[in-house]
């Protein structure tokens, strides 16, 4: 992949950043909800993430406030289309989470 890319990959990881689980409080990326993030020839977007429980009820919120957080970078044309992909395997596990997220929610740590 190239340097270009990888900038490109970490901005909206960063945007992702702003984007905070309604039921924990905590943003997606320190939960360990983003699994991937694929760039296409076009620079568009496709986030593959997962979320803490299959039946989670705030899917769809989730998914809107991603399309809301990356919308800045397609403002700027820095990137194209945002397909947001769901997806429980490998399921989600508390292990997931950065140690920041773990602090934050009283997770021990082992």
């Amino acid at each position: 992949m190239s340097e270009e890319k990888e900038e490109l990959q970490e901005r909206v990881m960063a945007e992702l950043e702003n984007v905070v689980d309604p039921e924990l409080g905590i943003d997606i990326v320190n939960l360990g909800l983003i699994y991937e993030i694929q760039l296409d020839d076009n620079d568009n977007v496709t986030v593959l993430m997962t979320l803490t429980s299959m039946g989670c009820p705030l899917a769809g919120t989730i998914v809107s406030d991603i399309k809301t957080a990356l919308q800045e970078l397609q403002e700027i044309q820095e990137i194209g289309e945002v397909d947001v992909q769901i997806t429980f395997n490998p399921p989600w596990d508390k292990k997931m989470m950065s140690r920041y997220a773990k602090l934050a929610l009283g997770v021990a740590d082992n």
